[in-house]
Parts: structure tokens; C-alpha cells; sequence
């Protein structure tokens, strides 16, 4: 039966087309019968960040202490995370502007990211006031924060980004918040002394933390 059906279709395209070489009426009837060559696959040329590395924010000494013996340290951390029977592994470390990053071979868990904080907290030259909640990689979120003044109280100098920082940090609301770059603070209009403050945090995808704020 399925060889007459196979005669058929062969007969139909023939007639069809009948100038057709015998080698493309069978490439027509395969594909007709959904043999011919697989579709092909597309390739993403955007990604997310990868998941595979540990963002610990820090401030800059902090960030150059741990550089001056990173080697040592990444050593260490992989084998703090084998002794809990981890299957992480930590590569290597980079940093960016305000964090180190660690790359690893796999996707860490909470456990990973606390046995890493632990052992970053316990290096003797390392600030520890200065260091935040080690975390995997999350989006950028933009937040306006309006109330503040643009001035210094009682001069002609713009308020510094570092002193609106620890404003909002004193807030509770901030309290699971990290900052993921500088803060923009610019003036409400020419002739006012209120400022508006550009706050750019990590977020999950939900943007549950952002909503925290409100």
C-alpha cells in the first residue's frame, strides 16, 4: 500500500512537472512526506547574564585587598565549599565597580553563597562593615527618590551622592537594597533647592524589591 501511494505521488509530479530530473522529484516528495532535512536552528544572539558567578558589592579598598591575593583566596573558598559537600567550584575572580565577582562551574545555592560569605568576612584585612550580602545576578532597576536637598545646608554646594547614599541606606525600607552603580542626583528645575536622586539597584525578576519601597 504505502509503495502505491509512493507511485502516486511520484506519477502526480511528474505530470506536474514534467521537464523534472529524477533526483528532484524525489527531494519534492520527501519533503512533501516530511523527510527532507531538518529545520534549522536558531541561535539567540542576546542572553541574560549568566547565572554561573557570585556578585559580592564592596567598597574599593576592600575590592583591592582581596585582588592583592585573589588566587590564594579563590583556592580557599572552593575548598570551604567542597568540605559542605558542594559541588560549586570557584574559577576566578573579576571586579567591576562596585563589586568582586566570582565565576563558577555551577549554579551556586544559598548555602554556597553563605559559606562564601562567611569565609570573605573572616579575611583579616578585609573590611567587613564595608562588604553587602553576597547574591547571584539580578536585574537593574531605576528608582526616583524625591524630598532631598540639593544644597548643603547653609552653602552653595551641591549635595554629595555619598551623603544621600547613607540617607537612604538609614532608611529601613533600604535594608535588603543594593546599589548597583552611582547615585544621579539632579536639581527639580533651575530655581528650586530640592533634588531628584536616580537610583539604580539589583532587583529579582518579579521586581518585588522595588516594590518594597513604596
Amino acid at each position: 500500500m504505502h509503495s502505491s501511494t509512493n507511485t502516486s505521488e511520484i506519477l502526480k509530479i511528474k505530470e506536474m512537472f514534467p521537464k523534472l530530473q529524477a533526483k528532484k522529484i524525489e527531494n519534492i516528495q520527501k519533503i512533501i512526506n516530511g523527510k527532507g532535512k531538518s529545520k534549522p536552528k536558531i541561535n539567540m544572539m542576546t542572553k541574560g547574564p549568566s547565572r554561573k558567578q557570585i556578585i559580592i558589592p564592596m567598597n574599593n579598598e576592600n575590592k583591592l585587598r582581596f585582588m592583592e591575593s585573589s588566587s590564594d583566596y579563590i583556592t580557599n573558598i572552593t575548598r570551604a565549599l567542597k568540605d559542605v559537600k558542594s559541588k560549586v567550584m570557584a574559577n576566578f575572580v573579576w571586579v567591576d565597580q562596585v563589586s568582586i565577582i566570582i565565576i563558577t562551574n555551577k549554579v551556586a545555592s544559598q548555602l554556597d553563597l553563605q559559606m562564601i560569605k562567611k569565609y570573605i568576612k573572616n579575611i583579616s584585612n578585609i573590611n567587613t562593615d564595608k562588604v553587602e550580602v553576597s547574591r547571584l545576578p539580578q536585574s537593574k532597576l531605576y528608582l526616583k527618590i524625591i524630598g532631598i536637598l540639593y544644597w548643603i545646608e547653609n552653602t552653595n554646594t551641591p549635595i554629595l551622592a555619598d551623603v544621600v547614599e547613607s540617607i537612604i541606606r538609614s532608611n529601613y525600607i533600604f535594608n535588603n537594597i543594593t546599589i548597583a552603580s552611582k547615585l544621579c542626583i539632579i536639581k527639580v528645575s533651575p530655581k528650586s533647592d530640592m533634588s531628584i536622586t536616580w537610583l539604580n539597584i539589583w532587583d529579582v525578576q518579579s521586581s518585588s524589591k522595588a516594590r518594597g519601597t513604596d
